[in-house]
């Protein structure tokens, strides 16, 4: 009795060892083959580092960066010119513009002064609509900005983007142009790390100083050869020599073979 007692006792205790080592077992093979949420997603593929987020300025925040270079050329090719106007939107000349590149199929980038835009979003939204792109032409339009703060320079930049995009209703601007060709290090690699190309110029038409459409168109002219960005304005006074001189050039530079696109980004 008293070994058959034992021998009862052994086999209860050696079969609850054997339970637990299966338990331990089905334990294993499960996370194994299935695991937790992590462990699903540590084992979904290749194991690869996670991306470094490019370095932001003071004040910037994450977004789709791009060249802090500034940019000239044109995305449409060799024969492409890109047609810029700067300066608005203005109640009075940007309709008249947006009227003069419909009738001759052209895209234009407008760099906007952000105090503009909030002021008249029917007309951001009304160059969004008919294909044109937007350009961050900053607040106040300070063409010393390159000698002031950095935290200035931030303002001027981030606050114009905002009202720019506030008024075209969710559309970013694509493009930074510092006024009077103001940039900095830093205003171009805040700009681009915002997801906006630093833009230049090739070509200042000279519309801003009023002196006759017949100069403006001649400049243009002369002048075609140095590359293909194109400065003109809608903003800042009476535009009506530029609004004639653009109903000139664009059908001449189609009649020299040009094509229009927009500036790289």
């Amino acid at each position: 009795m008293v070994r058959s007692g034992g021998r009862g006792w052994f086999g209860k205790v050696l079969a609850a060892a054997l339970g637990v080592v299966a338990v331990a077992v089905l334990a294993a093979f499960w996370n194994g083959q299935f695991g937790s949420t992590k462990g699903q997603h540590a084992q979904s593929g290749k194991s690869t580092p996670p991306a470094k987020a490019p370095a932001q300025p003071q004040g910037g925040r994450k977004s789709a960066p791009v060249s802090a270079d500034i940019a000239h050329a044109s995305d449409g090719g060799a024969r492409s010119v890109n047609i810029t106007i700067d300066d608005g939107p203005d109640p009075t000349w940007t309709p008249q513009i947006l009227q003069v590149l419909r009738d001759n199929g052209v895209k234009a980038t407008f760099c906007m002064v952000g105090p503009q835009a909030r002021a008249h979003p029917d007309l951001v939204k009304a160059v969004v609509a008919a294909g044109h792109r937007l350009c961050d032409h900053t607040v106040s339009h300070d063409v010393t900005m390159d000698g002031k703060p950095e935290a200035y320079q931030s303002q001027q930049i981030l606050d114009a983007e905002r009202m720019i995009t506030e008024a075209s209703g969710g559309v970013r601007p694509l493009y930074y142009r510092a006024p009077g060709g103001a940039f900095t290090p830093y205003s171009r690699h805040l700009a681009a790390s915002h997801g906006m190309r630093p833009l230049g110029w090739n070509i200042d038409s000279k519309d801003f100083e009023r002196a006759g459409t017949n100069a403006i168109v001649t400049t243009v002219k002369d002048e075609i050869s140095n590359g293909p960005t194109l400065l003109f304005h809608d903003g800042g006074g009476d535009r009506s020599q530029t609004v004639a001189a653009l109903r000139e050039i664009l059908p001449w530079l189609k009649e020299q073979g040009h094509t229009f696109g927009f500036p790289v980004r």
